[in-house]
């Protein structure tokens, strides 16, 4: 679609936008869509496998099949190029992408479930609701795991969900406002306060730290 002269200035305005921007780029002669020159994102998944993903395209066709105008700087109507964004591409394709890549164990800041509080039996729930809702409260993703099964049961299930932070509660914890926390990766960094737990989380979030350092400082 459009003139050979619109293709030309579109890809070299494609081109000059890469390089503006210290972009690396490879060309690839005859994958433009139909409507005019883009520029896709490749993806490298966990598994080296090559995936597009995010793509920017300039458009001839809608303009003229819209009719659309603007007044340009002389006064006199002018046909737009119309560009396309799609930042995720296909979103499905994106999040499949992104879970091969974390093999689901997502950074805190990413992960479904960012902590799971584990009281050790029904006396201790109450505390264990009472730590849920102030990680709720602090906008953390928690869940409160107080089924009638064995603590080492609901441990296992939560590293196998890959939940980043387990915090456990008995009647210690109870006493001092404390949580015997773990990692997903069964580190056990034993008793914290519940207020630095709150504060290393709400940092480790908001800072979207790729690692897990709750409790580690």
């Amino acid at each position: 679609m459009g003139t050979d002269a619109q293709w030309e200035t579109a890809e070299r305005a494609l081109h000059d936008a890469l390089k503006a921007n210290g972009l690396a780029y490879d060309l690839n002669p005859g994958d433009g869509a139909f409507y005019g020159p883009k520029i896709d994102v490749d993806v490298q998944d966990a598994l080296g496998r090559r995936w597009q993903l995010a793509t920017v395209q300039l458009d001839f066709a809608q303009p003229d099949r819209f009719a659309l105008e603007y007044i340009d700087t002389d006064g006199q109507p002018k046909r737009p190029v119309m560009v396309h964004r799609a930042i995720f591409g296909t979103f499905e394709r994106f999040i499949g992408v992104l879970v091969e890549h974390y093999a689901g164990a997502f950074p805190t800041w990413l992960a479904p479930v960012q902590a799971r509080v584990l009281p050790v039996s029904e006396k201790h729930a109450g505390y264990g609701r009472t730590v849920w809702e102030k990680l709720r409260a602090a906008r953390v993703r928690a869940e409160l795991d107080d089924r009638n099964e064995k603590l080492g049961y609901r441990i296992r299930e939560a590293q196998i969900r890959k939940v980043p932070y387990m915090l456990v509660v008995g009647e210690r914890e109870s006493q001092n406002g404390t949580v015997s926390l773990r990692h997903r990766s069964g580190d056990d960094l034993g008793v914290v306060p519940l207020d630095r737990v709150l504060a290393d989380l709400a940092r480790e979030i908001g800072s979207r730290a790729s690692g897990l350092t709750v409790g580690r400082s």
